[in-house]
C-alpha cells in the first residue's frame, strides 16, 4: 500500500462495501478442483473445467487487487489497515514456511529412516536385492525390489543449481537496492533496479526450465525414479512456481512505481513483495545444500 490518511481522518478501521470478489474466487477454484478430479479420472470435459475456474479465478484476483490498489491510492487506509497488512503477509510467509518445511521434511525422512528400515536385516530376507544406498540410482540399488523404477543418473550441483543460486542472491541485492532508492525518493533509480531484478527471476526459471530437460532427456531421471526423483521434482518445481509468483508480484509493484505510486514513507505493497522474494532466496539455499550437494 502506498497512501495512508492523517491520523483521526478515518475511522478506526475501513469497511469495504459488499463485494462479490470472496464468491467469485470460490466459484473459480470450485470450477478447478471439480475438472482436475474428472480430468484425471478421464472425463474429456474436466480440462475444460479447470480452464473455466482459472479463467474466473484470475479474472476475479486482478478486478480484487484492482480495487484493493484504488482503495489504497484513494486514501481510504489508515494506519491500522497498515499493521493488519503486515501480519498477513507475515502469516502468509510462515504458512509458506510449514509447506516447504513438510516436503523438506518427507526428504528427511526418507533418507534417515525409511531407506535404512528398508535396507535392514529382516526387510533383506524379503528382498535380498536391495541396497540401502542414497540416492537410489544404480541398477539393483533403487527402491524398487520389483525392478519398476528404471535406472536414473542423479542431478549434480554443476554448474546450473550453482549458477541459479548466484542469480537468486543477486536478485536479492538488486532487491534490497532498489527498495533503499525508493527510501531516498529516487524512483527512476528503484524501476530500473526492480526490473534488473525481474530479469534475474526469468533467468532463474529458464536454466531451471532447460535444467529439466536435460533430467528427463540426458539422465532418465523423471517423478516416476524412486523417492529420490519424486523428492528432487516435488521440492525444485514447487520452488520455482514459487519464484514465478514472486517475480508477478514484482513485475506488478514495477508496473505501480512506474504510475507513481508508493512514497518513502509508505510502500507496504513493496516490502510485502520483497520479504516474499527473500523467503523464496533462502528456500533455494537450503534446498540447494539438501538436494543437490547431499
Amino acid at each position: 500500500m502506498s497512501a495512508v490518511t492523517h491520523k483521526g481522518s478515518q475511522p478506526y478501521y475501513f469497511v469495504p462495501s459488499p463485494s462479490r470478489h470472496p464468491a467469485m474466487t470460490a466459484l473459480g477454484l470450485f470450477f478447478v478442483i471439480l475438472g482436475a478430479g474428472q480430468w484425471i479420472n478421464g472425463s474429456a470435459w474436466g480440462k475444460w473445467s479447470v480452464l473455466l475456474g482459472l479463467v474466473v479465478w484470475l479474472t476475479t484476483l486482478f478486478s480484487w487487487f484492482k480495487d484493493a490498489i484504488a482503495e489504497s491510492e484513494g486514501g481510504l487506509y489508515s494506519d491500522r489497515v497498515d499493521v493488519s497488512f503486515r501480519w498477513s503477509m507475515s502469516w502468509f510467509i510462515f504458512s509458506e514456511v510449514m509447506f516447504f518445511a513438510a516436503f523438506f521434511g518427507a526428504l528427511y525422512w526418507a533418507r534417515a529412516f525409511a531407506l535404512p528400515m528398508l535396507g535392514d536385516i529382516e526387510h533383506q530376507l524379503l528382498w535380498p536385492d536391495f541396497k540401502a544406498i542414497w540416492p537410489s540410482s544404480a541398477p539393483g540399488h533403487t527402491a524398487s525390489p520389483a525392478g519398476v523404477v528404471e535406472p536414473f543418473l542423479t542431478m549434480g550441483p554443476w554448474p546450473i543449481p550453482t549458477l541459479n543460486t548466484a542469480i537468486l542472491l543477486t536478485s536479492g541485492g538488486t532487491l534490497t537496492i532498489a527498495h533503499h532508492a525508493l527510501l531516498a525518493n529516487n524512483r527512476g533509480k528503484t524501476i530500473f533496479w526492480m526490473w534488473i531484478t525481474v530479469l534475474l527471476g526469468i533467468t532463474f526459471l529458464g536454466f531451471q526450465a532447460y535444467e529439466y530437460m536435460h533430467a528427463y532427456a540426458d539422465l532418465n531421471l523423471k517423478l516416476s525414479s524412486g523417492i529420490y526423483g519424486s523428492t528432487f521434482f516435488m521440492l525444485t518445481g514447487f520452488h520455482g512456481f514459487h519464484v514465478f509468483v514472486g517475480m508477478t508480484m514484482l513485475v506488478f509493484i514495477t508496473l505501480r512505481l512506474m504510475k507513481g505510486h508508493f512514497t518513502p514513507q509508505r510502500h507496504f505493497g513493496f516490502e510485502g513483495a520483497a520479504w516474499y522474494w527473500h523467503f523464496v532466496d533462502v528456500v533455494w539455499l537450503g534446498l540447494y545444500f539438501l538436494v543437490y550437494w547431499l
